[in-house]
């Protein structure tokens, strides 16, 4: 379904030859649109701006949607809308199974990489944003009808297993009693030995060596310790209500074997040269090489990025890439993607994009950390949200607050202001759910009537029927844009006039075809305040 606004742009552009840029009237007797295309084709052409609203007002057929233009001011169109047209779109949101989230065209397969904590340890405050930012992209893309493949590229890899087996095998620990928490004590008591005693240093640079050549003993005890991580990460996972499961895995150890293949390919066609040692590859308008291999015959980070970008682009067959990671990565993935366009693993029908993020803050302003300047676990962070509310709203209140502002932005993590009922707050979009299925219940229950929007007479009325309107555009932009806080704001501007509505227009003490529209109005509004706290990974509650 094209939203209104959308229709409107694309007839007045048709004539006008420029975007008008409709933004929503600044008042009621304004109507519902304004623009101010006049004015700019006026300073173009050199003529006195009304005349050339005069000239499109008369050129521009919108009568079929809209009551006769009008000119305001120094040259702004006002347009406003049917009052039968709104209530049609309503309907048609009501009774959409979509709620007017349309069907993309031409659908992608775009695979998103996010989460990604490393093995034996918690997840910590560094991963709660990439979990949540990334489950929200999957909601959004999947809604508008694209294949996603959710990555979840774990650490499992490298040289600090061979410190991790050799403690284990010292100790004579089981695995199998062993959860998360007791991994990563596990973790610290080994890089503290390996730390302590050069002997053990050896002996765990001999275990990364079995471990790498597959040896059977040690490979078992590394498949147990991802076994314990992974029960750890999908506690916290289904704690989160986000959407990763195992069949999402995808860490280091699968591009293991690839490693040596990318940089063979890479030397052999002379994208990598070999440099003091080293294999590097020299891009424009980077300060430093990338490096493939380091002088030691090491691997390190941009050949795993560049091995997983071949398998996702050519067995995933994806053709939009995105990596939710923090943004000091920023410089990182610029570079990876440049060498995978120079060495043809990523072609230019494919999308790259990096979205890098900002960090969480404590109250004083600071990288929120323990006392002892360690990173907070992720459930430690959950537990203090839930000191504060129940954990269905402590979560709206950690999502929403993570996802409504800038990702690029810090921001303070105050549960007991996040947690509030009033102001832009996820609880207090889920109180507007609960609000409104509170008054469809009591209608329900004395005989609900309302099936479509049939009179809109009020102000008030129009302005959330408006809003309807547009919940499919601002999930389209979420979805292109890649930038969450736009759906937060839509919603609070819709719970907001759904609260000027009650003020302005009594609904169940209404009567006849009123309380029918009005009731169906609630009920379309509910439906998208339900679909769209679900695209942000937040429960909406029948009550509260």
């Amino acid at each position: 379904m094209l939203s209104l606004p959308s229709l409107l742009s694309e007839r007045i552009q048709a004539i006008a030859g420029i975007d008008p840029e409709l933004r929503p009237a600044t008042r009621p007797q304004f109507g519902h649109y304004q623009t101010n295309v006049a004015l700019r084709l006026a300073n173009a052409e050199g003529r006195p701006p009304r005349e050339v609203a005069a000239r499109l007002v008369e050129q521009i057929d919108l009568a079929d949607l809209c009551e006769p233009l009008e000119i305001a001011g120094p040259g702004f169109i006002n347009l406003r809308i049917h009052t039968e047209v709104l209530g049609r779109v309503a309907t048609q949101v009501l009774t959409e199974p979509k709620s007017g989230i349309g069907t993309v065209e031409h659908p992608r397969t775009v695979v998103i990489d996010y989460s990604s904590p490393n093995v034996a340890k918690q997840m910590h405050v560094g991963h709660l944003r990439s979990t949540i930012i990334g489950d929200c992209f999957t909601r959004v893309l999947r809604a508008q009808g694209h294949t996603v493949i959710p990555q979840n590229h774990i650490g499992d890899w490298g040289r600090q297993f061979g410190m991790l087996v050799e403690q284990i095998l010292e100790e004579g620990i089981d695995l199998r009693a062993l959860d998360l928490a007791g991994a990563e004590a596990l973790y610290q008591r080994a890089n503290a030995h390996l730390q302590s005693s050069t002997a053990f240093a050896d002996r765990a640079r001999e275990r990364v060596v079995l471990l790498q050549g597959g040896d059977a003993e040690t490979r078992q005890l590394w498949q147990q310790l991802i076994e314990v991580s992974k029960a750890g990460f999908n506690d916290t996972y289904r704690r989160m209500n986000v959407v990763l499961t195992d069949a999402d895995l995808a860490g280091e150890s699968i591009y293991n074997d690839d490693l040596a293949v990318v940089a063979a390919d890479l030397e052999d066609r002379g994208v990598a040269v070999v440099d003091d040692g080293a294999l590097v590859v020299f891009v424009d308008g980077f300060n430093a090489p990338a490096i493939i291999r380091n002088a030691a015959g090491g691997f390190g980070y941009t050949c795993t990025d560049l091995a997983a970008i071949r398998h996702r682009v050519g067995t995933l067959r994806a053709d939009r890439l995105i990596y939710v990671v923090g943004a000091p990565q920023t410089y990182h993935f610029e570079q990876v993607f440049a060498v995978a366009r120079l060495a043809g693993y990523l072609p230019e029908t494919v999308t790259a994009q990096h979205v890098g993020f900002g960090q969480v803050l404590g109250a004083d302003g600071k990288k929120f950390s323990t006392r002892e300047g360690t990173a907070v676990t992720l459930n430690s962070l959950l537990d203090a949200a839930e000191r504060e509310a129940a954990p269905a709203i402590a979560l709206a209140a950690i999502k929403y607050a993570d996802l409504s502002s800038g990702l690029q932005k810090d921001y303070t993590f105050d549960a007991q202001r996040m947690v509030a009922t009033t102001g832009d707050t996820g609880p207090y979009l889920q109180y507007a759910h609960a609000r409104v299925n509170q008054i469809l219940r009591k209608a329900e229950a004395e005989g609900f009537d309302g099936d479509a929007v049939t009179v809109l007479a009020e102000p008030a009325e129009q302005q959330v029927a408006l809003l309807l309107s547009r919940f499919g555009e601002v999930v389209a932009a979420v979805g292109e844009t890649l930038q969450p806080h736009r759906l937060c704001g839509y919603l609070y501007e819709l719970a907001g006039a759904l609260s000027s509505f009650y003020e302005q227009c009594p609904v169940l003490k209404s009567g006849g075809d009123v309380r029918a529209s009005r009731l169906a109005l609630c009920a379309a509004t509910r439906k998208v305040l339900a679909t769209g706290l679900d695209l942000l990974g937040i429960e909406a509650p029948e009550r509260m």
